[in-house]
């Protein structure tokens, strides 16, 4: 039997021209989550290591879980994290790593780097990996299929100035995906809150523009709020990923919507 790696079902999204959809994991650590995700309809998990204080292990734990439910796990490492918190996402089992504030063609560099094998990259070679199962497979073997479809490079866009490169930055080799996280863009422009604003909507279509060109991928969040918007990002503009609300999110609202329902149970006298 030829060695096999888990499925990439961001990457079977895009192949099909579908949306991806992804759970973003912040506050739950148990492997739950992945199952609640897997019946809920997600596609894949957003595992958050920049805002929250989910370790490595957990996140770990959370990634092997969602390999063997086929839901694939993509991991948001902290803003200038190292070298090392990248690879240790990786080989925690993670199908892809998500840079946050990537500004420049440099700094889009120093991430496929570290996240691709030569000559691409310089990634460094190591064993037991989630994505295979922990089989004893060769490097040579694991290297290639790694490269090709389980170490996805998404590269998050969150400024006026990434947005303004945003066509030198898709261009680069092992750029896969580029995404826009709405806040910080729009904190960043000026115009947070206005989300009608001619300033973030071309920040939005510069990089759908430049994903197009170069025949590669994008995405965004933080838009739940805006279903017209996320209509253009899709339709229009070729939009295939959408980070879709967080765990601790969903929880309030639900816990809100159900709390004060049971509360209006009762009749006033």
């Amino acid at each position: 039997m030829s060695p096999t790696i888990h499925k990439n079902t961001l990457l079977e999204s895009f192949a099909k021209d579908q949306v991806n959809v992804s759970l973003g994991v912040k506050i739950l650590k148990g492997v739950e989550i992945v199952h609640i995700a897997k019946s809920a309809g997600y596609d894949s998990l957003f595992v958050d290591l920049e805002h929250s204080t989910l370790t490595i292990k957990d996140a770990g734990q959370i990634c092997i879980a969602a390999l063997s439910a086929g839901v694939s796990p993509f991991i948001r490492v902290p803003h200038e994290c190292g070298d090392g918190m990248i690879q240790k996402a990786l080989d925690a089992g993670a199908m892809g790593v998500v840079v946050p504030h990537i500004d420049t063609v440099e700094q889009a560099q120093k991430a496929i780097s570290i996240t691709k094998f030569p000559p691409l990259g310089g990634r460094s070679i190591t064993g037991a990996l989630p994505q295979f199962d922990m089989a004893p497979i060769p490097p040579t073997i694991t290297g290639p299929l790694l490269d090709q479809s389980g170490s996805v490079v998404a590269l998050i866009i969150e400024s006026g100035l990434g947005a303004d490169n945003a066509d030198a930055i898709a261009n680069l080799p092992g750029a896969d995906i580029l995404v826009i996280g709405c806040y910080d863009l729009a904190s960043n422009i000026g115009t947070l809150g206005e989300w009608d604003h001619p300033k973030f909507l071309c920040c939005l279509e510069k990089v759908a523009k430049a994903c197009k060109k170069h025949d590669k991928h994008w995405g965004f969040g933080g838009l739940e709020h805006r279903p017209d918007l996320m209509d253009i990002c899709v339709n229009e503009w070729g939009a295939r990923w959408i980070l879709g609300q967080q765990d601790f999110g969903l929880l309030l609202k639900a816990g809100r919507e159900n709390s004060q329902m049971l509360k209006m149970i009762q009749k006033t006298k």
